[in-house]
């Protein structure tokens, strides 16, 4: 099921909780085909009545999402294909930060690149002591363009330029946890589990009006992410046309 990538919903119809799970056989890394049904089952979950509160979450136990697929950065010959690659990881950001209904994070392993992006994106993310974070975009001759804003919008500008620029040294969940990616750590994923239903389980019992309501307050002043994620992806689908980023792509890859 996940050896090519899929996405997978499930609603709770007694609870009114929706979980969706992620996974690729490549420690969950993110081709195309996936960001683009990721962005779909949250904007469908967002549009569901029934739906009360999602839960995003991915595959396995050691890593929650290596980010993008080097497989399909590789074989980007031309612009319009690597602005089109990169523009599915500012739809899924968008898709959480326009959901109407609060996300939860499940975040049970290590996070790369565009997997902590996706732990910026939703609203309130619960990981392990071994959640640990690293942008590695600039190693490989990109930079974190795209899920820049997220990041910086979670952890600031200062936590974001260091994972940035440091792109090669990951970051524990502590550190995560005390620049405000991470609400709570845990030893072990049971333990975190346990909490996401117990909080997940609250929200669907809360007043839904008032939940959108709030989400509408903590996402204030990124309306104009629809063109400013779009603009990041042209700059990355440009770089990953470099020589430069080309060979750094392959070596990494070749590890």
């Amino acid at each position: 099921m996940w050896e090519n990538g899929a996405v997978i919903g499930s609603i709770n119809q007694e609870t009114n909780i929706a979980t969706i799970t992620f996974g690729h056989a490549s420690s969950n890394s993110l081709p195309g085909a996936v960001l683009q049904q990721l962005a779909e089952k949250i904007t469908a979950y967002g549009k569901d009545a029934s739906v009360k509160v999602i839960i995003l979450s991915t595959q396995g136990e050691k890593t929650f999402c290596a980010g993008a697929s080097f497989d399909e950065l590789i074989a980007i010959d031309d612009l319009d294909t690597g602005k089109k690659f990169f523009s599915g990881f500012a739809n899924v950001i968008n898709a959480c930060r326009k959901c109407p209904k609060l996300i939860i994070g499940r975040v049970q392993g290590k996070a790369v690149g565009g997997g902590v992006g996706i732990a910026s994106a939703v609203d309130y993310c619960l990981a392990t002591t071994t959640a640990s974070v690293k942008l590695s975009e600039l190693a490989v001759g990109i930079g974190p363009f795209v899920v820049g804003p997220a990041v910086e919008r979670k952890m600031g500008l200062a936590a974001m330029s260091e994972l940035a620029i440091n792109a090669t040294e990951w970051r524990s969940a502590l550190w995560a946890k005390e620049k405000g990616l991470y609400a709570e750590i845990y030893e072990t994923i049971p333990e975190m589990d346990e909490q996401i239903a117990i909080l997940a389980l609250k929200l669907s019992k809360s007043n839904p009006a008032a939940m959108q309501a709030l989400k509408e307050i903590f996402w204030q002043g990124t309306d104009n992410w629809d063109t400013l994620l779009m603009e990041r992806a042209g700059i990355s689908g440009t770089l990953v046309l470099s020589d430069f980023t080309r060979q750094a792509i392959a070596s990494f890859k070749n590890r």
